[in-house]
């Protein structure tokens, strides 16, 4: 009796739901989650401001009345993104554009339909050094799931292998069912450039006939790059049309191509006429003497591209790293009411960064760089843009939120958005309206658009010599000020 009695004890131990949880709702085990600091970003956390002009309205624009708004937290780039870091946005293109067209040459070289066929010996690599440049898969990708999947990822594969080159394309926001037919990059190979060390004839055309421009159009003997060729391809998700349409995933799944990711160098000639501006030209985005000044020559397109990059190169580390899914929060440009309220750092009602309403200190040291004194540009000791580092920072440690260069936000500008925006949260996001809001006045701007609640606007396509941008980052969580 006390066998039976023990067997249908431990029967019922084995078989009890929830095991382990004794029937009780406890969630799903997970880690305790701790939001770090991004690099070089501020936490700005959330409250309610008064936004809009707090005194004159002297040009007459009537398009910034005050009232309340109410901002969830989060991070913002403490200083304006610099040369240096786009550079780095640049770089990654243009070695993703190489290796896209390495991989699409050594398909084509070894007539390959089908993952299964690449080559499995060092042997046929080295009699074809191109095929080292092949993309990389997952033997796995052909095993997993039912024959029926596995017969249609392998046909998918096999009518349009060589299209099927992941380079710079986010296939992270491609729906489930399109993930998979994307192989990445091998990002493990070195890229040859020196013309004498190509390995082979088949490498050599990839360069000389696809990267690089004729040989007629080279400047002092130099291989040009052929910039038109640095684009960027991105998805999101609209989210007006997934609300609009919520039984149909495909409807809200928008794809972006920037057609060049190079700034405009040309800004600095035609932002201006009769003027010499051409050392700016010729050297202000690749010379490190302005690595560490604001990047400029940016459309909101392409301001948009970058924060996706930044947000894709984030989460493939992340995902390296702990071998699983992970993602971070979303990089992106701030709404403008997001960035009036970062630019006040917490001061009430006041007209500059640093409060007002003068525009220097106690030792008669101008607070921004700006065109002070009748246009008087180099009292502020500046001509051009300064260091993104350059003046005080306001009480939430951000750097030059007014004067060096203006700065793009997600926002569409009307005149009267102020008037029907929604008070949490507030944001105007109308992609196909070109006209976006830029804040913050540059240094080659009078003092009144210095002012936090000045609004001035600037259409999407448009790169100037004095408009650049800086990025928010989605706090992850609620941010409570008393905890901190």
């Amino acid at each position: 009796m006390k066998k039976v009695l023990l067997i249908l004890l431990i029967a019922s131990t084995l078989t009890g739901c929830g095991r382990g949880n004794q029937g009780e709702l406890v969630g799903v085990k997970q880690k305790k989650f701790y939001e770090t600091k991004p690099h070089g970003m501020a936490l700005i956390p959330g409250g309610s401001f008064i936004m809009g002009s707090s005194d004159e309205d002297i040009i007459a624009a009537n398009d910034n009345v005050t009232r309340t708004a109410t901002l969830r937290s989060f991070w913002m780039d403490e200083t304006e993104i610099t040369n240096a870091e786009y550079q780095q946005f640049v770089n990654w293109v243009k070695d993703s554009i190489i290796r896209t067209e390495l991989a699409k040459a050594a398909l084509l070289n070894g007539g390959y339909f089908s993952v299964s066929e690449f080559p499995t010996s060092d042997d046929e690599i080295d009699s074809n050094p191109i095929l080292e440049y092949l993309p990389l898969y997952d033997p796995d990708d052909l095993e997993a799931g039912s024959d029926d999947e596995k017969s249609g990822y392998q046909q998918y594969l096999e009518e349009n292998f060589s299209d099927y080159v992941s380079n710079y394309y986010e296939t992270e926001d491609l729906p489930d069912d399109q993930y998979h037919h994307y192989l990445p990059l091998n990002r493990n190979v070195d890229i040859i450039k020196e013309r004498e060390d190509y390995p082979d004839l088949d490498y050599a055309r990839v360069f000389e006939e696809i990267i690089y421009l004729p040989e007629s159009e080279w400047f002092n003997g130099e291989p040009a790059l052929n910039t038109k060729l640095l684009k960027y391809r991105f998805a999101s998700v609209d989210m007006n049309q997934a609300v609009a349409n919520p039984d149909s995933a495909r409807s809200s799944f928008a794809r972006y191509e920037v057609h060049e990711i190079y700034p405009d160098t040309t800004v600095w000639i035609k932002d201006f006429e009769y003027s010499y501006n051409e050392p700016m030209h010729n050297d202000y985005f690749w010379h490190r003497a302005y690595a560490n000044y604001p990047v400029v020559g940016i459309s909101w397109h392409q301001a948009r591209a970058f924060a996706h990059w930044r947000t894709k190169i984030r989460t493939d580390y992340l995902r390296s790293r702990k071998k699983r899914k992970s993602t971070t929060g979303r990089f992106r440009l701030p709404t403008e009411v997001e960035w009036e309220y970062a630019a006040r750092g917490g001061l009430e009602s006041a007209i500059y960064p640093w409060g007002g309403p003068y525009l220097t200190d106690d030792r008669g040291c101008f607070m921004a760089n700006f065109k002070p004194q009748r246009g008087n540009y180099a009292a502020d000791l500046s001509l051009y843009t300064v260091e993104a580092d350059s003046f005080e920072p306001n009480d939430y440690g951000l750097y030059n939120m007014s004067g060096n260069v203006s700065e793009w936000t997600n926002s569409t500008y009307t005149k009267d958005t102020y008037e029907f925006m929604t008070t949490v949260n507030p944001n105007y996001d109308n992609f196909s309206d070109t006209q976006k809001v830029t804040r913050g006045g540059s240094w080659k701007d009078v003092a009144y658009y210095l002012r936090v609640a000045s609004r001035d606007y600037e259409y999407a396509d448009s790169a100037r010599s004095y408009l650049g941008f800086r990025l928010v980052r989605d706090y992850l969580g609620t941010f409570d000020v008393q905890q901190q």
